[in-house]
């Protein structure tokens, strides 16, 4: 996954203070009418959940309990996935050849960034992220949590409406599988938030950005972008990320 997304989570994990030990079950559901292969990379240092990555069928969803905080990471869902001479690949969000991602990042997809901490509000943080570009519709959701607890996300299929210098398209017969960001389909430092234009005050929404601001409104659409629905969410009982809400 592209460094873009990761300073929310450099951020989120300043956050971290060590207390009692507390617990949350994170469940990974797919209500797409296809399969889809979840992939999973956490923060530097901390633990890989499910080796990485697994798949679900259509109309299903793997909870993964206890999992005890501090940890951050990235939740992602890979699509098109076959494996071929005993090597795995995927369509879009691939992470290498194997089914478990092992921490290793993915390909353009919508993601999901989470960060469960400790401390005197014990809680999560999280966030969708459509930063480096989309390509399955997906929300966040608590379960029992207190304070601020929204769902947050990019319900929107936005495969047919993305713009034509956006698209990912598929190698071997043209279709769209995926809408990179500005960032990715044009490399520009003002698009990436990089070089010069790496603060708040230099890098500004663009016209690629509010493609997908206007289409998603909650969603993170370019690396200084800030969520329109503030989540400090204390002592949930289990965050859902859900892909095809």
């Amino acid at each position: 996954m592209a460094s873009a997304t990761s300073f929310i989570l450099t951020s989120l994990a300043a956050f971290f203070t060590l207390s009692q030990a507390v617990e949350l079950t994170l469940t990974v559901v797919n209500n797409c009418p296809y399969p889809v292969w979840p992939g999973i990379q956490p923060n530097a240092g901390m633990p890989v959940l499910q080796n990485g990555g697994f798949a679900l069928d259509p109309n299903s969803h793997r909870s993964i309990p206890t999992l005890s905080a501090p940890w951050a990471g990235r939740i992602w869902g890979r699509t098109g996935c076959v494996e071929k001479d005993g090597k795995f690949s995927c369509i879009t969000g691939d992470c290498g050849p194997k089914l478990e991602c092992g921490g290793q990042g993915g390909g353009i997809s919508t993601i999901a960034e989470v960060a469960f901490h400790q401390g005197a509000n014990d809680g999560v943080e999280y966030r969708v992220s459509v930063v480096d570009g989309y390509n399955l519709p997906m929300i966040v959701t608590p379960h029992e949590g207190t304070g601020q607890c929204p769902v947050v996300g990019c319900q929107a299929t936005l495969l047919d409406m993305c713009p034509n210098e956006l698209k990912l398209k598929h190698a071997a017969d043209g279709r769209v599988i995926g809408c990179k960001s500005g960032c990715k389909a044009l490399g520009k430092e003002e698009l990436c938030c990089t070089g010069a234009f790496n603060s708040p005050d230099k890098c500004k929404p663009s016209p690629h950005s509010e493609f997908f601001k206007k289409a998603c409104p909650n969603a993170i659409t370019y690396p200084f972008d800030k969520p329109s629905l503030p989540v400090s969410c204390a002592a949930p009982k289990e965050l859902k990320v859900i892909f095809c809400p």
